[in-house]
């Protein structure tokens, strides 16, 4: 028995696989615990692995890497159609294997350990962010009950709500003081630790030659350049800056036939964090640049400033990719 490619459907505690040899013949259906399966992998040939791209799917593509396999990792969106008959763990594992095979096929990174360590850091904060939006919002709703309304913004929170349980000749009872500063407290605490991440990533960036380099471009910040690192990796699994403009969802979904083309809004693929930071990186950077640039007002003038938005994103995202295979620095004109 030789096998040539496995595929295996990933669980928490099981795993099925599926093992397929050159002319694409099933000689091995497996089922195995967490505990087996390193050691089961560490018995075979050098063969090549799929997976699908899932919780845990990058650690275990770095533990078959060791293992001196060749391991490859697919959206399952990619896998869905070569699911035959009813969906079930054995059937996903010949399908992912089926899938890998495909000479066309486009494969997602497998990530290393210094990668996942920056993702975490944005994908923690953006969870307490949500928390903050959420808590100032309730304060808000308590107070307006009250007969106070509290401008939209974080900064508002921050300067009334001291003054407001400070004060005595306000509608608020003792109980309700006491509720609004327990919430305060709370969203001070959340301040805290969001400011505290963001100098992490700010540390991240200073200790990055590529980072530095990359926020020479007007609308990326260590945010923006941090995260691109991270999601990317190595820039060269990219043939150039439009198929990472186009990986990121910078580029419109077509729906043409019959030799007619059709454009519609842009695709929203892959890392949707980091093409929002690009779009809003794009909405700061032009308040300067649209009085500086020419191709950038014609643009607004036939377009609109919210696709010129998205444009001057996937602009700044083929740029980014240059910068980091050229090694060097972008240089604006005088």
């Amino acid at each position: 028995m030789e096998i040539e490619t496995l595929g295996i459907d990933l669980g928490k505690r099981t795993f099925h696989l599926v093992g397929m040899d050159k002319r694409g013949r099933i000689v091995l259906k497996k089922k195995l615990s967490r505990s087996q399966l390193l050691p089961f992998i560490g018995n075979l040939k050098s063969c090549m692995i799929g997976m699908e791209a899932c919780s845990g799917a990058h650690y275990w593509g770095r533990q078959f890497i060791k293992h001196g396999h060749e391991a490859k990792l697919i959206s399952p969106q990619f896998v869905k159609p070569y699911v035959k008959g009813n969906k079930n763990d054995f059937n996903d594992s010949e399908a992912i294997c089926e899938a890998v095979s495909r000479p066309t096929m486009r494969f997602v990174t497998i990530k290393s350990i210094e990668q996942r360590n920056i993702q975490n850091v944005p994908s923690i904060r953006e969870r307490l962010v949500h928390n903050r939006t959420a808590l100032s919002n309730q304060i808000r709703g308590i107070l307006h009950e009250y007969g106070h309304v509290i401008a939209q913004g974080i900064t508002n929170i921050r300067k009334e709500i001291p003054t407001l349980i400070s004060e005595e000749d306000i509608e608020l009872t003792a109980l309700a003081k006491r509720l609004l500063q327990e919430l305060y407290e709370e969203f001070c605490d959340l301040d805290c630790k969001i400011k505290a991440l963001e100098k992490q990533l700010q540390q991240i960036s200073q200790e990055s030659e590529v980072c530095q380099r990359l926020e020479k471009l007007k609308g990326v910040g260590p945010m923006t350049s941090t995260a691109l690192v991270a999601a990317v990796g190595n820039p060269r699994e990219f043939k150039n800056g439009r198929h990472l403009a186009a990986w990121l969802g910078l580029v419109p979904r077509q729906h043409s036939t019959g030799g007619k083309a059709k454009l519609l809004g842009i695709s929203k693929r892959g890392n949707w964090y980091l093409r929002r930071l690009l779009i809003h990186g794009a909405r700061s950077a032009m308040r300067y640049a649209q009085s500086h640039t020419q191709w950038l007002k014609e643009l607004i003038e036939r377009r609109g400033k919210y696709k010129a938005y998205v444009a001057y994103a996937n602009k700044n995202a083929r740029l980014m990719w240059a910068i980091m295979i050229k090694g060097n620095e972008y240089q604006y004109e005088a």
